[in-house]
């Protein structure tokens, strides 16, 4: 007879019921457990034969619906850093490590919690003006105008360009960097420009002031452990106050016109200048050596009289002959007159060359050869007689000055 035929013991051989040796019925376990978190809730007594059998227990659901909660609760703690960010994470708001790019895990929140910070974005502010794409564009004078060491008002405006170098200082020290670094800005500025004169700021210190301006709020946000590092400062315009710009202009064009006419006066003077010393410098060079040749000379000569007088000591008749001779040929080689001593005659013949050779042409020169070339045409009969025309002065004062030659010798 089995078991749930009438007549049977009604026993379930898999529940275990009426076996009283054996284990709790799971069912009768939840249904207990459920009478007595109603009896500790101010449920009132239900019987506990009334209840559907065939309800899901409320214990496995329970433990499943907090393990799907605690898997959801731990995905949420994987985070991604991307490439150029630092993570910054902390445990109960405490700072506890820095991670690089790439994937990470963290406890969940409220345990612990990531802050991502670029390292490699560029950021700046503007003080004295705001850009075109701000809400407020154009000059800021609260912030642009201030005050020289001379005591005049300037229009400066100034851009600064800034990145994180410590994600953690950045985070912590500091609650509104961009804020805190704008006030350490027009700090420093107003400090450098009030110590240079308006001259100084407008045109040729420009650079020395965005040097000393970069310098100054770098060590100051160092101070404050800032975390930040200033790339570059850029001195986007500086210049009078516009009530003033026309004034400051006409003063600008008259300092560039002198300036201009110095430069050329300048010019003018490294041109002639160096003239003028290379120009003296030949003089004296000239003068020099004037005056050694002069010398030499000088001392040539001298020398050449003192072995010529010596010679002449020795035999005064021969030396006095020869000099006469040297002199005689010295000037007739640059004459063209020919004197022809006639043996046994008492008069010299002058034979006038230049008179009896032909002209020469105005290109020849005056030291070439007086040869007739032999292609050319001979000279015309009327010609000769001309050239050959002796003057009656001139023989005679050949004769006599043979006779001069013929006396002393």
């Amino acid at each position: 007879m089995s078991w749930n035929e009438p007549g049977g013991d009604k026993k379930d051989p898999w529940s275990g019921r009426g076996d009283k040796n054996g284990p709790p019925d799971l069912d009768e376990a939840l249904r207990s457990l459920q009478e007595k978190l109603g009896k500790l809730f101010g449920g009132g007594e239900g019987g506990g034969n009334s209840s559907n059998d065939s309800s899901p227990p409320m214990k496995g659901l329970t433990a499943i619906a907090a393990g799907v909660a605690v898997f959801l609760w731990g995905i949420t703690g994987f985070y991604v850093v991307d490439e150029g960010n630092h993570g910054v994470e902390t445990r109960f708001g405490k700072y506890t490590t820095i991670t690089q790019s790439g994937l990470h895990w963290h406890l969940p929140a409220p345990i612990e919690q990531v802050n991502i910070v670029n390292v490699k974005q560029q950021r700046f502010i503007e003080v004295g003006y705001r850009s075109a794409g701000s809400e407020q564009s154009g000059s800021v004078l609260k912030e642009a105008l201030m005050l020289t060491k001379d005591e005049n008002y300037v229009d400066v405006r100034l851009a600064v360009q800034y990145q994180v170098k410590d994600a953690k200082d950045f985070i912590f020290n500091i609650v509104n960097p961009a804020a805190t670094l704008k006030q350490v800005t027009e700090s420093a500025q107003r400090g450098v420009i009030g110590s240079s004169t308006m001259d100084f700021v407008l045109t040729e210190g420009r650079s020395e002031i965005v040097t000393q301006i970069k310098k100054e709020i770098q060590d100051v946000m160092d101070s404050y452990h800032s975390g930040i590092q200033i790339t570059s400062v850029n001195l986007q315009d500086a210049q009078p106050p516009e009530q003033v710009q026309n004034a400051f202009a006409d003063a600008i064009k008259a300092r560039e016109d002198e300036q201009r006419l110095i430069n050329e006066a300048e010019a003018y003077s490294n041109d002639v200048v160096p003239k003028a010393r290379g120009a003296a410098a030949r003089k004296m060079q000239e003068a020099e050596g004037y005056k050694e040749q002069v010398i030499a000379q000088a001392e040539g000569e001298s020398s050449r009289f003192a072995k010529l007088y010596a010679e002449y000591s020795k035999a005064p008749d021969v030396t006095r002959k020869r000099l006469y001779i040297d002199a005689m040929e010295a000037v007739f080689s640059e004459t063209n007159t020919v004197m022809v001593d006639v043996k046994g005659g008492n008069n010299m013949m002058y034979l006038p060359l230049d008179k009896m050779l032909p002209h020469k042409p105005a290109s020849q020169p005056a030291n070439s050869n007086p040869v007739q070339n032999s292609n050319e045409p001979a000279a015309t009969p009327a010609a000769a007689p001309a050239s050959a025309a002796v003057d009656e002065h001139s023989v005679d004062r050949a004769t006599s000055r043979g006779r001069d030659v013929r006396g002393r010798q």
